[in-house]
């Protein structure tokens, strides 16, 4: 059926397809100026509609860079109910930077942290308001041609990579596969811990990368399971896996951590809500009345980092203190020599421009 639907809506595809292949053209023939700055500007982004693991690179990048430079992020501000150029601070939220903004802030006490629809703008904005920066990581910039990044990371799903998937609504690709020509760095995600040689050559010459890429891979690490509410910071039991498990997400692919939680506890119940989704009182009547049907008597909620900033949100955090909510935080790692030779392009870039 799903098959079916997608030729159904492959023309719509075609259409929507033809316009961001004449608008990237037009950027390509510099009819649509693209601004270049002289200083360090990363870029970090994908081609697909979400949930290829992008939030935890910029992550990586951030801890490689911040005690050596003064860095700043600038994001879209996805969802958020502010407009223009937002600058957080420590009272913001999720309703006014967006939950992978204020991730950001909230994980990283130095970073300077701001949202703006329009990048080139924000970057001027930053850069007058805090001269001191270095370098601005770009949070899922790859389609916004206003900008000409020093360094373009293109980020792509091991299990779904843009070669193998169309364009949206027949796919869930913003533009088309070639697009990631514009890339100098792509970086494979979310792959097994374990990757063999043969693996890593077969997708390299699947993505038949132009001489000027570099292709890494890497793969999540999870953490341990972090406590967010009073009754989780009460609970006195040791979690093993006898515990029954209420999975609870609000982001666009949470299977990998599905099955790591299927394979170590006993009962893994998974409540799903859409991408980014803003909890709001009566979701927590649902997810309460969920956890309460819970099969077993030792039981827990898990949810990730993401959906802990619009769990946080006042007037949601003081509803759920009493049931046990944890949260898995988690990091990326990279296969093999990949490390020493991502973060030494990384660094020798910023090095190289930085003017501080």
């Amino acid at each position: 059926m799903k098959k079916i639907l997608n030729i159904l809506l492959f023309p719509f595809s075609l259409f929507y397809g033809s316009i961001v292949y004449f608008r990237n053209k037009l950027y390509d023939w510099n009819i649509l100026t693209a601004k270049e700055f002289n200083f360090p500007v990363i870029s970090v982004g994908n081609l697909a509609m979400g949930g290829v693991g992008k939030t935890p690179h910029v992550e990586y990048l951030i801890n490689l860079l911040k005690n050596d430079f003064r860095v700043a992020t600038l994001s879209r501000g996805y969802k958020r109910t502010t407009s223009g150029f937002y600058l957080a601070d420590n009272h913001s939220t999720s309703i006014d930077l967006g939950d992978e903004p204020l991730q950001f802030k909230n994980k990283f006490e130095n970073l300077i942290v701001a949202v703006d629809e329009k990048r080139v703008s924000g970057i001027n904005k930053l850069k007058e308001l805090h001269p001191e920066i270095n370098v601005i990581l770009l949070d899922d910039a790859y389609q916004h041609r206003s900008v000409t990044p020093g360094i373009n990371i293109l980020v792509t799903d091991f299990s779904n990579l843009y070669i193998n998937d169309t364009i949206v609504p027949s796919g869930r690709l913003r533009e088309w596969a070639f697009g990631s020509k514009r890339a100098d760095i792509i970086i494979v995600s979310k792959t097994s811990a374990v990757l063999s040689p043969i693996d890593k050559r077969r997708i390299k010459e699947s993505l038949n990368p132009e001489d000027y890429q570099k292709i890494y891979f890497s793969y999540l690490k999870y953490g341990e399971i972090t406590p967010f509410t009073e009754a989780a910071k009460n609970l006195t039991d040791t979690i093993g896996n006898n515990f029954s498990i209420l999975l609870l997400t609000g982001i666009a692919k949470a299977g990998l951590l599905f099955y790591k939680l299927y394979h170590e506890f006993n009962i893994v119940e998974h409540f799903k809500f859409a991408d980014h989704h803003n909890y709001t009182e009566s979701d927590v009547i649902i997810i309460k009345e969920r956890f309460k049907n819970l099969f077993g008597n030792n039981k827990i909620i898990i949810t990730t980092e993401k959906d802990i900033m619009r769990l946080s949100l006042p007037k949601i955090k003081d509803l759920i203190q009493d049931i046990p909510i944890f949260y898995i935080p988690i990091e990326i790692c990279f296969h093999g020599n990949d490390k020493v030779e991502f973060d030494e392009q990384i660094l020798k870039y910023v090095k190289a421009n930085s003017r501080n």
